[in-house]
């Protein structure tokens, strides 16, 4: 029996569900596996990661929707200051990351100075279980921010990673609007998009 894939409210009682979902979904991000190298310890040092981020930010200051395998985490443009990590965030964050806290702090330092300084909506994770995919999940959650945004008349902006995602966000009228290359040795690209409002 397929699994729903009618977006709906997501609670912090569904964050074990969604981290779980979403360290699936990172499993083979390039940023991802750059941040947590260790293969072994990978996904569930990822659902402990997309846990705190998904409790103490997002599932308080965002728009956050689940299906049964996918979630995404928007921000709109009046919650972007309060979405961002507190003391105590960036504290667990560290702990999780290890030796790595210093190029993860590093690259979310420069790709916030690349941030668009216009009101905008932010799209700040989408992911759905490999095992779903093709089932519609990510799909039906874009359309339901993207119409949220849209009826706000409002721009969106997100941060892609991973290239072969790039055509599916154009195909929801996303444009790169710039590339980065993160800090440090063999840090990844950054595709930063943009898309304007829809009537």
């Amino acid at each position: 029996m397929p699994i729903s894939n009618l977006p709906r409210t997501a609670t912090a009682d569904d964050a074990p569900d969604i981290s779980r979902i979403l360290a699936l979904a990172f499993d083979d991000d390039p940023m991802m596996r750059w941040f947590f190298p260790e293969t072994a310890s990978r996904e569930a040092t990822l659902a402990r990661y997309f846990t705190t981020i998904f409790t103490r930010q997002y599932v308080q200051h965002g728009v956050c929707e689940r299906t049964g395998a996918a979630a995404a985490f928007w921000v709109e443009p009046e919650a972007q200051a309060k979405a961002a990590p507190d003391a105590g965030t960036i504290r667990e964050l560290q702990n999780l990351l290890g030796d790595r806290a210093g190029p993860f702090r590093d690259a979310v330092e420069k790709a916030a100075r690349h941030t668009p300084q216009e009101p905008h909506w932010s799209l700040a994770l989408i992911g759905a279980d490999p095992a779903a995919q093709g089932q519609g999940h990510g799909a039906r959650l874009l359309r339901s921010g993207l119409a949220k945004a849209d009826a706000a008349g409002q721009p969106v902006y997100l941060e892609s990673s991973k290239a072969s995602n790039l055509p599916v966000y154009e195909h929801f009228g996303f444009t790169v609007r710039e590339e980065l290359r993160l800090p440090g040795d063999g840090g990844p690209k950054l595709w930063g998009m943009w898309r304007e409002p829809r009537g």
